[in-house]
Parts: structure tokens; C-alpha cells; sequence
């Protein structure tokens, strides 16, 4: 667990280093749970919008996009359902004083179990080598087994107390299970309680329950209340999509994790409207869909796995989780929900107005059920960024930290560098940022020794490194280094473009 925590230590402090990711207000000492994406983190927080909007709306001809208000008319929150039961389960342990989510303590200690059965696999693996039958061992190994059906206990407990809202039943799982607070190593636990994540403020001058607003808890709501308005002014038919970026608030109590759990964060959703009866067919394509997506970066597909949620939210009727190996382990990344036809049809009932879909094939009428793709702009940073930090050990022995972000997403292209600071070289390398920067992101360096400005680009994620020489003002050829194989190669300056074009061109991530 301890190499874990070192990861994550390692990637916050490379973030700030670098101008990725700082404390939010840090001058004066910070807020909880509350972060500023510097100019580096800017740029690459950009480039995955731009990554998930391309995919959704410019690869699909049947989706769009829209950008809703973030305050949203009160009774909106009345319909979704987040006034009466956007709630977490919270429970404190006496002795630390620590806040927890109750849910969250048994899923990890499921996990822990989890663990037992990869150890048992991997002391197999060593023991029989390619003689192994790795499918057979996880049926039929006694202690697999046993820890398997520890499991789906936990599991049938857990989804029937939560489902029919049991605090103590959720209590008294914690109790049995003898699960202690990571802090203080003890099991002197409160009861379970109920808060509402909502943060709710005043609108106008006057105050009172009439003028009380939120803070939207999710981008979703906005899409499903334009439903009408984008179907009719867009003329779209069913199936189609709306797609959302934006910003989400909610009061995280135990906000932790570094921009893994924020208050204010940000959301990348889609919702996919579609007949009654055909939204299985669109959840498995999504659920498909959304695993290629995230594949097609390059982060290790060992780093990926498909979560099907044991407590469904009382609308859905099927969602699943694209967990990702953070540095905590495998967390939630992205959700894929069947909503059924629940949201537009709370919509109709608290605002009295029909939201419905004249089908002309089915000659019909009738409330599209939607399946629902959601995944955190933030947790999407942290897994690239996470993923993509490397501490290598080189042939002759010395080391660099590289950032081997997907080079379509990082955040400076190229950056190129005069070898020293007289000669006419700083004017040719300007000359050749001008030529690129209409298509590329350029940092001009020329600052220490070229290989201190090497590690310097290796260390911000850049793809490529382009050195102007004193040979460069007689033939116009130029040292290209990539980042990854830090191989390079003299090339003339009219090939610059396509060769980084090659490499960081997004076209390759969207087939």
C-alpha cells in the first residue's frame, strides 16, 4: 500500500513542479479538496475535451452538443431526485476523528479480499509454470473458493442494505466484518448517517425556501430538461445524443485523493436517446464503445476493467463502472448507465409538459428510454497523468522522469531549441516556431545544456525535440529527438511538420 502512496506523493509533486495541477487559493494555506489547473495542466485538461468531444459529436452524426447554465430552475432537483435522496452514507470513527464513506470502507475491503485470490493465482503461476491451467485453479483452489464466496456475500449484503436505504443493517456490516479505520487502526465507529451532497445558495436579494437554488450536483439534468428544444430546433431522430463538458459541484465530506474526488469538478457526459426495448442493445455498443476509447490512448489495457454495479440507483436497469488503476488501485474512471425512461418522465410529471418523441416509423408517440455515458474530466487527467510518469533507468546508468503522455493530448508538441545563444541560431529557431505554430503548440528553450533541456521536455510530456545548429543555417537540417525512444535523427526543416503531424496528430486516436 505504501508504494501506492509514494506514486501518488510522486505524481501530486511532479503536477505542481511542472504547472500541471496546484493547490487551489494555496497563499493562503488552501481549501480542502479544491485545485487550479496551472498552465501546463490547462493544456492538457483542453486536449482531453477535445479528445471526447471530436469522438462524441464530430465522429457521430446522430450527436451534439450543448452547453446548459450551471444554476438550473429548483424544481429540476425536485424531479431528479437529488433534493430527497442525493445522500451518502457516512459513518466517523470516534478515535481519529475521520469522516468515511460507509460503502466505500467495505467496497475496499472487498478489495483486500480481491487481492488474497491474486496472490493465490500468482503463487500457482510460480509453482507450475506454462503447465498452469489458470481458469481451472480460479474454479476449483479450496482457498480461491472460499474467498470467492466471502465475496458474494459481502456483496448480497451490501446491495440489499443499501438498496433498501438499512443504515444499521450498512452498520452492522461494518461491525461484522471488523473493518477498522485506516487511521487510527480501531473499530470505535458511529452509527451510519444520511448528507445531502447539494450545495444550495440564495438567488436575488430576498432570502427564503422560494429563492433557494443549487449548485448542480451533475451535468445530466440540463440535457434531459433541452430535450424538446434540441430534438425539434436539430431535427434529430431517434437514435441520437446530446453531449455535455462541464461543471459539477458537490459536498464532497470526505473529499481525498488529490483530484481524484473534488468539490468542484468537471464531467464529460452523453446521453443517448433510444425506443423502449432497444436500450440494452445501445448500453453493451457504449459500454463497447467507451472501453475503445479509453484503450485506443495506449495506457495499458491491463490498466482497465469493466464493474458491474451491485447497488443499481433506482432508475437504472443497468449500469456498469470503467475502473482504472490509479495510483490508490482501481477506481471508478467512467459510468455507463441504462436509465430507462425515468428522467424525462419526472421531467413531464413536475413541469406538466409532454416530453415526448413522434416515432414516424412506429407512427407513434412515445418517452425515449436513454443510456447514459459519464465520465470525470478530472479522474481522466489524473489516470493519463498518472499512467504516463516514468522514472527509467537509461543504459549508461543515469535516470529521467518522462512524462510519456499519448502525444495527441500533450501538451506542448515540439519544442525547439538553438544550440547556444549567438550565431543567428535563436533567429532560425523562431524562424521555425513561426512555421509550426499555426498547427502545433511550440516552446522555444534555450536555456542550460541541451541535454538538461532534454530532460526538461521529457519531464512536461514533450513528443518531440528539435535542435537548430550551426549546420542547420547551411543545408536547413535540424536534430529531431523523440521522447520516447530518444532516438534522433538530422532531417531538413521542410519535414518537420509531417513527421510531428504523423505522430501527434489525433486522426490516429478517433479510427
Amino acid at each position: 500500500m505504501e508504494h501506492k502512496e509514494d506514486k501518488l506523493k510522486e505524481v501530486i509533486s511532479h503536477a505542481k513542479e511542472y504547472g500541471f495541477v496546484f493547490p487551489s487559493s494555496e497563499i493562503y494555506d488552501g481549501l480542502a479538496a479544491t485545485y487550479d489547473y496551472g498552465q501546463l495542466g490547462s493544456e492538457l485538461k483542453n486536449n482531453i475535451k477535445s479528445y471526447w468531444w471530436k469522438s462524441m459529436v464530430q465522429m457521430h452524426e446522430n450527436i451534439v452538443g450543448i452547453d446548459s447554465a450551471i444554476f438550473m430552475h429548483p424544481t429540476t432537483w425536485k424531479a431528479s431526485g437529488h433534493v430527497d435522496a442525493f445522500n451518502d452514507p457516512l459513518i466517523d470513527n470516534k478515535d481519529s476523528k475521520k469522516r468515511y464513506r460507509a460503502d466505500v470502507l467495505i467496497e475496499e475491503f472487498i478489495e483486500k479480499i480481491r487481492m488474497k485470490i491474486e496472490k493465490e493465482v500468482e503463487k500457482g503461476i510460480k509453482k507450475f509454470g506454462d503447465d498452469f491451467d489458470e481458469t481451472q485453479f480460479r474454479a476449483t483452489h479450496p482457498n480461491v473458493l472460499r474467498n470467492k464466496e466471502k465475496i458474494k456475500e459481502i456483496e448480497d449484503r451490501m446491495r440489499e442494505t443499501l438498496g433498501k436505504n438499512d443504515l444499521e443493517g450498512v452498520y452492522n456490516l461494518i461491525v461484522d466484518l471488523e473493518i477498522v479505520c485506516p487511521i487510527s487502526g480501531t473499530k470505535n465507529w458511529t452509527e451510519v448517517r444520511q448528507f445531502n451532497l447539494m450545495f444550495s445558495t440564495e438567488l436575488g436579494s430576498v432570502a427564503g425556501d422560494a429563492s433557494t437554488i443549487y449548485l448542480r450536483p451533475e451535468t445530466a439534468q440540463g440535457i434531459f430538461v433541452n430535450f424538446l428544444n434540441v430534438q425539434k430546433s436539430g431535427r434529430m431522430k431517434i437514435p441520437f445524443g446530446i453531449a455535455q463538458i462541464g461543471k459539477a459541484f458537490r459536498n464532497e465530506i470526505v473529499a481525498r485523493q488529490f483530484i481524484f474526488r473534488m468539490r468542484e469538478f468537471e464531467q464529460m457526459e452523453m446521453q443517448f436517446f433510444v425506443r423502449p426495448g432497444e436500450e440494452m442493445k445501445w448500453y453493451e455498443y457504449w459500454k463497447e464503445a467507451r472501453g475503445k476509447w479509453h484503450k485506443a490512448l495506449g495506457l495499458g489495457d491491463q490498466n482497465y476493467r469493466f464493474h458491474d454495479h451491485i447497488k443499481l440507483a433506482h432508475y437504472a436497469n443497468a449500469a456498469a463502472d470503467i475502473e482504472f488503476n490509479f495510483p490508490m488501485g482501481f477506481k471508478e474512471l467512467e459510468g455507463i448507465h441504462s436509465r430507462t425512461d425515468f428522467d424525462l418522465k419526472q421531467h413531464e410529471q413536475f413541469s406538466g409538459k409532454k416530453l415526448q418523441y413522434f416515432d414516424p416509423e412506429l407512427n407513434q408517440n412515445y418517452v425515449p428510454f436513454v443510456v447514459e455515458t459519464s465520465v470525470g474530466l478530472d479522474r481522466m487527467f489524473l489516470a493519463v497523468l498518472s499512467a504516463s510518469h516514468k522514472n527509467e533507468v537509461l543504459e549508461d546508468g543515469s535516470e529521467r522522469t518522462v512524462l510519456s503522455l499519448p502525444p495527441a493530448l500533450a501538451p506542448y508538441k515540439v519544442a525547439i531549441m538553438p544550440l547556444t545563444k549567438k550565431d543567428g541560431l535563436p533567429e532560425k529557431a523562431r524562424e521555425i516556431i513561426d512555421q509550426l505554430k499555426f498547427d502545433f503548440l511550440c516552446q522555444y528553450d534555450e536555456k542550460d545544456s541541451i541535454g538538461k533541456r532534454y530532460r526538461r521536455q521529457d519531464a512536461i510530456g514533450t513528443p518531440f525535440s528539435v535542435t537548430v545548429d550551426h549546420q542547420t543555417l547551411e543545408d536547413n537540417t535540424v536534430t529531431i529527438r523523440d521522447r520516447d525512444t530518444m532516438e534522433q535523427i538530422r532531417v531538413n526543416v521542410a519535414d518537420l511538420f509531417s513527421i510531428i503531424d504523423q505522430k501527434v496528430n489525433m486522426r490516429k486516436l478517433l479510427v
